[in-house]
């Protein structure tokens, strides 16, 4: 059994929790609000109040064999990113790093956001990252003190870089069935399959000191995604747009645009051989529970 703090235990962090938690480890999940403690209580966990903006206040989280770094900064700015995904995780490494009994991992969750554009080409663990805007920039330098910062406090550290995350609650139908559905690509990844790729690589004690992207088997265009969900959910076609078109909105922010020009495909080769078996391969076995609540009489919007 080993001994597991989750800073920021939310949408991916309780899963992860509930899973190692029935594997037989000793879980805490940590988080800044009533509201998240009750979601920590509830999903079975020990839960701890602390924000790791806050260096004060991480004394008192219990000492740890793997810290796993899944705060978030709310879909704010870049400031608010550097506040929590650099000083915050540096924060965590150091008031970690200085006990008589350190972790011996560190996971932090990242995005693939860092790669910025590669024109629709794969991109793997060996592609060099490129962001593209402030805050995918912030991401990447914070990947640099998951792995250099906890290295040098003797922490193994390990980056889970996630694709674009769906599950409960997160389906998003509507915005995919009404559209305009701009083209490019989508890499995806159930929630609870990013929770499955963290536990497995925890577990079964692989890549320390190393970077795994955490991505479904199948890219896929979003235009033949929108139509394989209106498809699916018996509904006609959304109406869509080139990427030539959104980029001409003379209202779009400049973030905006960035992420839009950005397109790659990524691959799950590495994940895959190392042995994590996905519980959703691809976005057809992911979306049928959502799919299914439709017919049903379920509102896209709440899915």
């Amino acid at each position: 059994m080993s001994r597991v703090v989750i800073v920021g235990c939310g949408y991916v962090g309780l899963e992860l929790g509930r899973r190692l938690r029935e594997a037989g480890h000793d879980v805490t999940g940590v988080r800044r609000s009533d509201e998240g403690l009750d979601a920590v209580a509830a999903a079975g966990l020990d839960a701890q109040r602390a924000d790791a903006t806050d260096p004060g206040t991480l004394s008192a989280l219990p000492d740890a064999d793997w810290v796993v770094f899944a705060a978030s900064s709310g879909g704010r700015g870049a400031d608010a990113a550097r506040r929590v995904y650099v000083e915050g995780l540096r924060n965590v490494i150091e008031a970690y790093g200085g006990r008589s009994s350190p972790p011996d991992r560190l996971v932090y969750t990242s995005s693939t956001g860092v790669y910025g554009d590669h024109d629709g080409d794969f991109v793997d663990e060996e592609t060099p990252v490129d962001p593209a805007t402030e805050k995918t920039r912030v991401l990447a330098e914070a990947e640099r003190v998951a792995r250099e910062e906890a290295a040098a406090v003797g922490i193994d550290g390990t980056v889970a870089r996630f694709a674009g995350l769906y599950g409960p609650d997160r389906y998003r139908l509507d915005r995919y069935l009404e559209g305009p559905v701009t083209g490019g690509y989508l890499n995806m990844v159930h929630r609870d399959d990013a929770a499955g790729a963290v536990a497995f690589l925890l577990e079964a004690d692989h890549a320390r000191d190393d970077v795994v992207l955490v991505v479904d088997d199948e890219p896929v265009d979003k235009w033949a995604f929108a139509d394989w969900l209106a498809d699916e959910c018996g509904v006609p076609s959304p109406p869509k747009r080139t990427i030539e078109e959104r980029l001409s909105d003379p209202d779009l922010s400049a973030a905006a645009r960035r992420r839009i020009e950005t397109s790659k495909r990524c691959s799950n080769d590495r994940l895959r051989s190392l042995g994590y078996e996905f519980a959703y391969p691809t976005y057809r076995e992911g979306y049928r529970a959502a799919i299914d609540a439709y017919r049903s009489g379920a509102d896209a919007a709440s899915l």
